[in-house]
């Protein structure tokens, strides 16, 4: 089948791979982009194999929690520009969409719409109109995520260009031992971005992916091949291993003391509250994660190398 610049522009969003490798990956496996995300991470190419790219786009990412600190919300909202973005009456609004969210728990981003929205006496969608009429520029609420627990603590980064929530069971409550454990839990999903939460999570089918690319990997280094099969087996399986510290976030390497993990840390601070800390979930919302803004230079660039 025939390789479009867009194939190749997804695929090089999706494992930061370049240009001509993405375009031979797809090639090689026949239009397939999981199939080709696989083949340029059995090479080594692909940098960061998400079915995703992380593409920027305009608007605010923000997470809120109750003032008691046992309920939590994350909202990404979209606009056109960045100018937009930074204007007072759209940070309101996306303010007021995610304290509507711990207030109201709607089913989905529709239910939201239909909610009145916190503080006000007009419907989310309602408002959204409003500030459309005032900005001029198109609006979208795209996603939300709500999480609830003896503890939630929220972080925004780099001013609304991610929001992450972090939730535990613990008896001390939202005591400063437990908040400053979630805070820092936040700090770490955001820098990490691990996929699960604790090895159980991982299904067995992201397991046996990441054996097959082990194992092509060793078959591809002539060095390794000549090791006994035994030993290659052994080397496979403490590889296999390291991946729960890369996927898991308990199991992770902290990254504000890189000689303890993340559940460690957060052991610690157990002892510091009296009570332990067990994380129950988290949330991260990169904005823009997703959604491909169309770039003509980039189009460009790969009509010129591939013809």
């Amino acid at each position: 089948m025939a390789i479009t610049v867009k194939d190749i522009n997804e695929l090089r969003q999706m494992t930061g791979a370049g240009i001509m490798d993405c375009k031979k990956a797809l090639t090689e496996a026949e239009g397939d982009k999981d199939k080709a995300v696989q083949l340029l991470r059995e090479k080594g190419l692909a940098t960061q194999a998400k079915k995703a790219g992380r593409v920027a786009a305009e608007g605010l990412a923000l997470a809120l929690v109750s003032e008691d600190n046992k309920i939590g919300a994350v909202v990404e909202v979209n606009i056109e520009t960045d100018f937009a973005a930074k204007n007072p009456k759209f940070k309101e609004f996306v303010e007021s969409v995610a304290k509507t969210v711990i207030a109201q728990n709607p089913a989905d981003v529709e239910a939201l719409k239909a909610a009145t929205i916190d503080g006000g006496s007009v419907t989310v969608a309602e408002a959204l109109q409003e500030l459309f009429l005032s900005v001029r520029e198109n609006i979208q609420i795209r996603r939300f995520a709500r999480l609830e627990g003896d503890a939630v603590v929220a972080y925004v980064h780099q001013g609304g260009q991610a929001g992450v929530l972090t939730a535990a069971k613990t008896e001390a409550g939202a005591v400063p031992a437990v908040l400053e454990a979630l805070k820092d839990c936040d700090f770490q999903v955001a820098a990490m971005h691990p996929d699960y939460l604790v090895r159980e999570d991982v299904p067995d089918s992201r397991i046996e992916e990441e054996r097959e690319i082990i194992m092509k990997q060793m078959e591809e280094d002539p060095a390794m091949m000549k090791k006994p099969e035994q030993v290659r087996a052994g080397i496979a399986k403490g590889k296999l291993g390291k991946i729960y510290s890369e996927l898991c976030l308990m199991e992770q390497t902290f990254v504000k003391d890189n000689k303890m993990t993340v559940k460690q840390y957060v052991d610690s601070k157990a002892k510091e509250a009296g009570s332990a800390i067990e994380i129950t979930g988290y949330v991260c919302f990169e904005l823009g994660e997703g959604i491909e803004k169309k770039s003509d230079d980039f189009a460009a660039e790969v009509a010129s190398m591939i013809g």
